[in-house]
């Protein structure tokens, strides 16, 4: 898929892996609707935009994607200002092992949500264009984070939903392409999340494993992740793939076969 002229909606766009998605998408041509419940940062990043791509590359749209009502309002003003989507990035995302129902909520329900109101303005079937939907799991989403189980129950939901979701789009020719992203450790705040004993909440005392895992593993910058975001949504031959993205390196998940 060449990016130029193409429409893409981000959530969790503000900041961290979100920013990066985006600004490699301006970055190739597409344009960009910047979905984000951090109103102040997510101004701020639309004028760094403007300033770097124009302003009629970029729109920041207050959101929460907990809220169906939301989502919906920010799609018909993508569409209004730029056209029907041709890429949505589920990105929104917390660790809060606390307030394990809004983990879930935002973690896996949100991405519900997104990906559906993406098939709706997509789906060729119903007059849409096709695309790719590119939802962002975790390593934690292919293997236990034990001082985070919920989230990644989440992240293992949103591995699975996005590869059943591909499968579907196969089966019935909705022309859309779905993947998953799976980065390990990333400076990000979800990052600093793991350190915070009200993030972590009951598991806050295995705070040492997570320090081991975290030196075995590496911290990985997010640019690395946002040229490995680039390839599952320009590489037309990608549906239904899971990217696990590391310090060594990256590699597509092999599942068993069922």
């Amino acid at each position: 898929m060449a990016l130029n002229g193409k429409v893409a909606i981000v959530t969790g766009a503000a900041q961290g892996l979100g920013r990066g998605f985006s600004e490699i998408l301006l970055q190739n041509g597409a344009k960009v609707a910047l979905l984000d419940v951090n109103e102040t940062v997510g101004k701020s990043l639309k004028e760094t935009f403007d300033n770097q791509y124009g302003p009629d590359k970029s729109l920041f749209l207050s959101c929460n994607v907990e809220s169906e009502e939301q989502l919906k309002a920010a799609f018909q003003k993508t569409i209004q200002t730029f056209g029907r989507p041709h890429i949505m990035c589920n990105n929104a995302g917390i660790i809060n092992e606390s307030n394990w129902e809004k983990a879930v909520s935002i973690n896996l329900m949100g991405v519900v949500r997104g990906t559906y109101l993406a098939l709706e303005h997509m789906n060729k079937l119903t007059g849409g264009q096709g695309g790719v939907v590119v939802n962002v799991g975790s390593l934690a989403g292919l293997g236990p984070l034990p001082c985070t189980p919920v989230y990644t129950a989440t992240k293992h939901g949103v591995v699975g939903f996005t590869r059943a979701m591909a499968a579907a789009s196969d089966i019935s020719g909705y022309g859309i392409r779905f993947n998953v992203i799976c980065p390990a450790f990333v400076q990000t705040d979800i990052l600093n999340a793991l350190y915070q004993p009200e993030k972590t909440g009951q598991f806050s005392s295995l705070i040492e494993n997570t320090k081991k895992l975290i030196e075995m593993y590496g911290i990985i910058e997010v640019p690395d992740v946002s040229k490995n975001f680039l390839q599952l949504v320009t590489d037309e031959t990608k549906n239904g793939e899971a990217l696990a993205v590391l310090q060594k390196g990256c590699s597509y998940v092999t599942f068993p076969a069922l």
